[in-house]
């Protein structure tokens, strides 16, 4: 993809503002914002003073395509460099009659029969790709040292629930499957996303160890959206001016679940789901000044609850979306190398 000339000034100028002393950007971000007892990162709170100035957001008033094409050029903004050495190819995954387009990424010096992670980007199930979360993919396989498979699954409006979901536990039955072509080893299959993408990774989870036979070990929850049928307290707490908004979180599920799905059935809110036990080890992480919070945070209770094993982290600084700014600032990609810490040694 061309980078058009405008989103080269734009990336530019996040650059040089979070290269300015750190006395300059509290300057630009404004006073501290505390809420909910948590002091907002000031990283956090530079990025989205621009992107307020850029009139930048989730979702767009041309709907759809200009949506999907922000999100496209913005990994140019806040991604970073291109993470290396890391190899890719591009894999084809059988999918209900057609074939889901998938990137295989292979860390430099990573042997055969690695650790792999099918991962499932973010977007609401309506915008996002594998191009979108490249570098997402490239850190966690660098970091953790596991080949990541990053599938194309099918988006909303043009395919709404199952149609992802579908998509999902067919790329988990994939690699488990053909693990050994991927260079991995069939006893280290976990499936992981982010927001959208981590609905996903649960729902499949779940799919596969609820039908019996070969199932991921592990989980990477990244703010993962559990619960469509409720509002919890952080929908209201963090409804406007942290990136993601109610208002984006309603658009996201009209498309993907729209009438007369039952926004209550585990496949669209695996919080939901009758029984959690036997479900594989789990990491999930939250950020502080999200509206997801609350209901990402849920889900790894009631995992406990359910006798799995999780490891709960809330990122109480940062908002939503924070895997895809680790090209910025510190505190964005301290929280995700966490994140691929717990990926490597639950593979290792």
């Amino acid at each position: 993809m061309s980078i058009p000339f405008p989103v080269r000034i734009q990336a530019a100028v996040v650059r040089g503002a979070f290269a300015l002393p750190e006395g300059v950007r509290r300057a630009i971000a404004g006073a501290p914002v505390v809420r909910d007892g948590q002091t907002l990162a000031l990283d956090a709170q530079l990025i989205l003073k621009l992107q307020r100035l850029s009139k930048a957001a989730l979702v767009l008033p041309g709907g759809v395509g200009p949506s999907r094409t922000a999100m496209e050029y913005a990994r140019y903004l806040v991604g970073g460099p291109t993470i290396g050495p890391v190899a890719v190819r591009e894999v084809g995954i059988p999918s209900g009659g057609d074939e889901l387009a998938a990137t295989l990424y292979s860390p430099a010096g990573l042997g055969e029969r690695s650790g792999l992670l099918v991962y499932f980007h973010g977007g609401g199930w309506v915008v996002g790709s594998r191009a979108s979360h490249d570098q997402v993919s490239r850190f966690l396989a660098q970091r953790a040292g596991v080949r990541v498979l990053s599938v194309e699954y099918r988006l909303a409006p043009e395919h709404a629930y199952p149609a992802a979901a579908d998509d999902a536990l067919a790329a988990v039955d994939f690699a488990l499957a053909k693990a050994g072509d991927l260079g991995a080893d069939p006893a280290r299959i976990a499936v992981g996303g982010d927001s959208a993408g981590g609905n996903l990774a649960a729902v499949a989870a779940q799919r596969a160890v609820r039908r019996g036979g070969p199932a991921p070990v592990f989980q990477l929850l990244l703010y993962p959206a559990t619960d469509a049928s409720v509002r919890r307290p952080s929908r209201d707490l963090f409804a406007d001016g942290f990136f993601l908004t109610s208002a984006d979180m309603d658009w996201f599920a009209d498309r993907y679940a729209p009438e007369p799905v039952d926004r209550a059935d585990p496949g669209v809110s695996p919080l939901r789901a009758a029984d959690l036990t036997a479900l594989p080890p789990a990491y999930v992480g939250t950020a502080g000044y999200d509206p997801l919070r609350d209901e990402g945070e849920a889900y790894a209770e009631a995992l406990r609850a359910a006798g799995v094993e999780v490891e709960l982290s809330r990122q109480p600084d940062l908002i939503h979306g924070y895997a895809n700014y680790i090209g910025i600032g510190h505190r964005f990609r301290e929280a995700t190398a966490e994140a691929a810490e717990a990926l490597r040694k639950a593979l290792r």
